[in-house]
């Protein structure tokens, strides 16, 4: 308020300043109470004449009015600035206080809104952060099951061409080759994987170097009236391994495959057949007419066996297959034209069922082959202590017409095949430097070391034999049926 009041006399002191006036207050001759209003000229020490004085009257009024306009201006302009300056003082008095306290409300809402959208953004990014964790493990089951499908389409891709290829060729056996065919993974348990996992162990803990323990023995004395092709050889080379075909299912895993190298009507060398040996009841024999339908997995029939196999030692020899009856030291003749058994034998004192097998196991004690001289036996007895034995078999009959004992351990290799008499054998049926090497000549009686390279290309050979008629070897290699080139040297 001070300042207000020097504010106005100093707008007072501008308007009048610049003149003296004086007001009297007196009784007229009437008595009436009259006010007199009394200015000094600035300009005039006296009064000028009567005409001068009515101009100087009426100057007076003009400067009365002047004055009184800016007086009301003046006034409008005080009452102005004093509401100015009362918002202000009002503003300077309780604003502060007020402002502080909103600002600080308003704060801890704010801080409040932050800790709820920090505490809901942790929460978005542990979900986040969970829903790509399930995103990973769902695209990988995804995965999976598309590859799953792909197989089972596969399969069934496989079998229903196989069906339909059986129902054409109007084989009796088509019902039991399709469920075959179809099983699934689930449906693995009866093929006793329990024994296949154990025979597959058994390999790894007995497969051992057969030159630890070979000795030369002394020839034996050649029997009257033994001959030999002369036209045969020593193996000095085997080629690379040639896939022909996969198999498709666990039941695959090892087999037997063959050709006839000395056909009968209606079967050509073309002729081929498959067994899958995983399994306990092992019947079924699929034949292929032509090397394409094997290749493309479309058998022309399906044998089913009278009694079940055991092993991959079986071979096709003459229009009969010749097989190991399961658990037995049974060796059996099957003609497949009438599809009848002709033939049976017990090979005398013959280790069977994982008595002396090949160092993979299997059950490979009994393994029958094929040369340019005929049918062998390849097996061992209790009297040649694990020593493999060979013995040349009738194909009519299968009476023993001759036998060797050799003193190389079976155990101790991982197969043996026969080519011109003489029995080889491969080091190791995993390894894929393995080699050739052994060999065993039945017109002497004597063995020698090799070192022929022999690859194993798919690491698990489950069987190996020679076709005479295609100069070949034929093996199955972990699920694939391969062939191998050789050469023979000239006697």
């Amino acid at each position: 308020m001070p300042a207000v009041q020097l504010l106005l006399l100093a707008c007072l002191g501008w308007g009048v300043g610049a003149r003296t006036a004086q007001l009297r207050k007196a009784n007229d001759r009437s008595g009436r109470c009259q006010y007199t209003f009394t200015v000094a000229s600035p300009n005039e020490s006296s009064c000028p004449e009567q005409g001068q004085a009515m101009s100087a009257i009426q100057d007076l009024q003009r400067d009365s009015s002047t004055q009184r306009a800016d007086l009301e201006s003046t006034k409008a302009r005080l009452s102005s600035l004093e509401s100015i300056l009362h918002r202000m003082t009002m503003q300077q008095t309780n604003g502060p206080q007020e402002t502080q306290q909103s600002l600080q409300e308003e704060l801890g809402t704010l801080r409040r809104e932050r800790d709820q959208l920090e505490s809901q953004t942790r929460e978005l990014e542990t979900a986040y952060s969970n829903l790509l964790q399930e995103k990973a493990a769902l695209e990988e089951e995804k995965q999976r099951l598309v590859q799953e499908n792909a197989d089972l389409a596969s399969r069934w891709e496989s079998s229903s061409q196989e069906v339909a290829r059986l129902i054409r060729g109007q084989c009796p056996q088509t019902r039991d080759a399709s469920q075959e065919v179809t099983l699934g993974p689930r449906e693995a348990s009866q093929w006793n994987l329990d024994t296949l996992a154990f025979q597959e162990l058994k390999s790894e803990l007995t497969e051992v170097p057969a030159s630890r323990i070979l000795k030369e023995s002394q020839p034996p004395v050649r029997s009257e009236g033994e001959d030999r092709d002369t036209g045969c050889g020593e193996l000095v080379w085997v080629g690379q391994p040639v896939t022909l075909r996969t198999a498709e299912t666990i039941t695959g895993k090892y087999g037997v495959w063959m050709r006839d190298p000395k056909p009968t009507f209606p079967h050509t060398q073309e002729t081929t057949w498959r067994i899958d040996t995983v399994g306990t009841d092992i019947r079924q024999v699929f034949e292929y007419e032509l090397i394409s339908q094997f290749v493309q997995g479309y058998p022309s029939k399906v044998y089913v066996l009278p009694r079940s196999l055991e092993s991959t030692g079986a071979v096709v020899y003459g229009g009969s297959l010749y097989f190991q009856g399961a658990e037995s030291r049974i060796v059996i003749r099957f003609e497949l034209n009438t599809e009848t058994v002709k033939a049976e034998k017990e090979i005398p004192a013959a280790g069977h069922h994982g008595q002396f097998p090949y160092s993979w196991g299997g059950y490979t004690d009994i393994d029958l082959a094929v040369d340019e001289t005929g049918l062998w036996v390849i097996y061992s007895t209790e009297d040649a202590k694990g020593a493999i034995v060979l013995s040349r078999l009738n194909p009519e009959n299968l009476a023993l017409e001759q036998t060797w004992e050799t003193n190389i351990r079976k155990q101790s290799v991982a197969n043996a095949f026969i080519i011109c008499g003489t029995l080889y054998t491969v080091s190791s049926y995993s390894s894929a430097d393995a080699t050739i090497n052994f060999a065993y000549d039945t017109s002497t009686g004597s063995s020698k070391p090799l070192a022929i390279p022999f690859r194993n290309r798919y690491k698990y050979s489950s069987m190996v034999d020679y076709n005479p008629l295609e100069k070949k070897l034929f093996a199955w290699d972990n699920f694939n049926m391969v062939t191998y080139d050789i050469k023979l040297s000239r006697m």
